[in-house]
């Protein structure tokens, strides 16, 4: 998929991340930034401190001189990656939303405290922009392919910001990959990149961390009414060789595939030619509400994987448990340092 918005939201706590610092938390805590839901709000809800907000809000500033004239948050990211987009959500923010916004990002090992972080040298992803009330502000990102661990929001010079969503590319630490992982999982850099229908819910979303908790957490197409199927394409985030397959219907009761089927492409240059595609599980029936889980004999490296379902249905989870070579490790530990 080209579209950014559709690549992992690497800032998400559903992805692990975490808001490390906050300027200013008077109204609304930043922790709320990145909640997974969308941001919700209910009129004349009032606490001691005024009118709720599902989101981050700040006082009134009144600058007395230089440095004082902002607010920010520091997030930490689910998995080091490359940011494509970000998306600065003031839903609900309307007399009381900032104007402008700048993100910057940085990269520091391991577990830096907030101190830290504050001290730490930040580069520019997306410059000082103006942004709208009650708006889902996008942003397409044209940096480079450098990894980041960390994002810091500014905003001008005040105000309500209820989501922030940092879409890009998850790269992992090779050095914390064990010799067996999930290779299509979006925090080791899977991604989706082609599907046939996503009417209900979104494919992206099979390669999130974690057991998904409903249905709407998953991948779930509309009823066909033809002869075909549905079917996904993911990009592994390491080319690989698959051990270990799981199919996870779980949640999807009355509507669960009936039969599923994988296949291995062993280069991208073979998308076009369903000939040199490998078998790596044939079609095989599904049962609803049921995390399948089959084994993998001698499979070649592959880079992509083509997830069938017949005709139609809903996938929570999709899990390609398999091993890289040295030369991938090698190769993976450039790219992330």
């Amino acid at each position: 998929m080209t579209d950014w918005q559709q690549m992992p939201d690497l800032a998400a706590r559903a992805f692990g991340g975490g808001v490390m610092y906050a300027s200013d938390e008077f109204f609304a805590f930043a922790a709320d930034l990145i909640n997974d839901h969308a941001p919700a709000f209910t009129p004349q809800s009032f606490g001691a401190r005024g009118q709720l907000y599902d989101g981050w809000e700040t006082r009134r500033r009144r600058p007395r001189g230089t440095g004082d004239d902002h607010d920010l948050a520091v997030v930490r990211l689910g998995a080091p990656g490359v940011i494509h987009g970000v998306v600065i959500d003031t839903a609900f923010f309307t007399g009381n939303y900032p104007p402008a916004a700048s993100v910057e990002a940085t990269r520091l090992p391991g577990y830096p405290s907030p101190d830290e972080l504050l001290a730490a040298s930040w580069t520019p992803v997306l410059p000082r922009s103006a942004l709208k009330g009650d708006t889902r502000n996008t942003f397409r990102v044209h940096a480079d392919d450098r990894v980041w661990t960390h994002v810091r929001l500014r905003i001008y010079p005040d105000g309500g910001v209820a989501r922030l969503r940092v879409h890009g590319e998850a790269v992992p630490d090779p050095a914390l990959l064990p010799e067996v992982f999930d290779l299509a999982a979006a925090e080791n850099g899977g991604t989706v990149t082609a599907c046939s229908n996503m009417f209900y819910g979104s494919a992206p979303k099979m390669l999130l961390p974690g057991l998904a908790r409903s249905m709407g957490e998953g991948w779930e197409t509309s009823r066909r009414r033809d002869d075909g199927n549905d079917w996904v394409l993911v990009r592994l985030g390491v080319p690989g060789r698959i051990q270990l397959a799981e199919i996870d219907t779980s949640h999807f009761k009355g509507n669960a595939p009936g039969e599923f089927r994988l296949r291995g492409i062993p280069d991208a240059r073979s998308l076009d030619t369903p000939g040199d595609w490998v078998e790596l599980l044939p079609r095989t029936r599904a049962q609803p509400d049921t995390r399948h889980r089959f084994a993998v004999s001698d499979a070649p490296k592959v880079t992509h994987v083509r997830l069938d379902v017949y005709p139609d249905g809903g996938v929570a989870r999709l899990r390609l448990w398999g091993s890289m070579s040295e030369k991938q490790r090698r190769r993976l530990a450039e790219r992330h340092f």
